[in-house]
């Protein structure tokens, strides 16, 4: 597809680097019979070696203008919708199977539909996913670094994250002003269940404050929540490991 201008309001920028599309392909290695769901398709780089890999395919695009020219495009189901929008569980059951979920996220929403889709990890079989470089370092970071902070702690907490592929600005039309990566995302069979927006309450807590001790900021919400277990209090988020921020969580008490 062609003629299209990308629009700002919607993060638009298209990937055109043949190389780089054949190896996200592969990265994928997309199967006939799969239950493939490509988020923001845009002019269909990743769209068309996907759907020659797998029918049918079905992409959620917001913008009207694609949506219209990628339903003439045989063997697409198109949802036109915003994807924060969308409910990937009934996607599953519709489909009877795990989904396989991957897209050029824009980049000024990638964590709130990080987010969104964590809700539903259950019915994922993986993800992958273009992203902002700083965003993929963030997710795939270890305790004792800069760039580990809440994202990595939710993120890890369900998904085991590998960052496979560096992606230059010039690979786009138009430009980002900002690297790109591509996240793989397989979720993890043993994760432990939690109240999910209980933890994500707790480690934005614990992350608030970078610089401070944890006494000064998760110390007090974990007085509020009654919690009078033992935990470590005179560490910075950053030092903490995502499984002790999960056994805390499971050592709360019910409310």
């Amino acid at each position: 597809m062609s003629g299209h201008q990308a629009r700002r309001r919607f993060g638009q920028h298209f990937l055109t680097d043949g190389f780089i599309i054949d190896s996200i392909v592969r990265a994928i290695n997309p199967q006939s019979g799969e239950l493939v769901i490509e988020i923001g398709p845009g002019l269909g780089a990743l769209t068309l070696p996907l759907l020659a890999c797998c029918k049918p395919l079905t992409v959620i695009e917001l913008d009207r203008d694609l949506a219209a020219k990628l339903r003439r495009q045989e063997g697409l189901r198109v949802i036109e919708a915003d994807v924060l929008t969308v409910d990937f569980h009934a996607l599953a059951d519709e489909f009877g199977a795990k989904l396989r979920i991957a897209g050029n996220l824009p980049y000024n929403i990638s964590t709130p539909i990080l987010f969104h889709l964590l809700g539903c990890v259950d019915r994922v079989a993986d993800q992958h996913f273009m992203l902002q470089k700083e965003v993929v370092d963030r997710m795939a970071a270890e305790p004792g670094s800069k760039a580990y902070g809440r994202l990595s702690v939710m993120l890890q907490w369900r998904y085991d994250i590998e960052s496979i592929l560096e992606v230059p600005p010039e690979s786009f039309d138009p430009p980002p002003r900002v690297d790109s990566a591509v996240v793989r995302m397989v979720p993890l069979p043993d994760a432990v269940a939690l109240d999910q927006a209980r933890f994500e309450d707790m480690v934005q807590c614990a992350f608030s404050q970078r610089r401070k001790i944890l006494r000064n900021t998760l110390g007090r919400w974990l007085e509020e929540q009654g919690f009078a277990g033992e935990f470590d209090l005179q560490r910075r988020a950053e030092e903490v490991p995502v499984a002790e921020f999960v056994a805390l969580a499971q050592a709360l008490p019910p409310r």
